[in-house]
């Protein structure tokens, strides 16, 4: 199992607009092969700052699977204009 790990910065004032965005592009991630589950968490100390935690089953299922897909670009739509800066994404055993 990999966790992968992103720090959000939103920028300011649009975290609402993330939040309803991200309604929709969970549904995408979660119908992924290898997904496992996921979870998005706000900052208590810091607004339009938020954790996203996503469990795979292989790295290659986030990297290739998930990053080189059709299903990605409409991630990416939804969400990556967003980011300010861009989230550096890590992933841990």
């Amino acid at each position: 199992m990999i966790l992968e790990v992103a720090v959000l910065n939103i920028k300011v004032g649009l975290s609402k607009d993330f939040e309803f965005n991200f309604k929709k592009a969970e549904k995408i991630i979660s119908s992924m092969k290898g997904y496992s589950s996921h979870q998005l968490k706000k900052c208590v100390e810091q607004d339009d700052k938020y954790i996203l935690l996503v469990s795979w089953q292989t790295i290659e299922d986030h990297e290739v699977g998930f990053r080189k897909s059709d299903e990605y670009e409409q991630w990416k739509e939804l969400l990556h204009h967003f980011y300010e800066p861009f989230p550096i994404v890590e992933h841990y055993i």
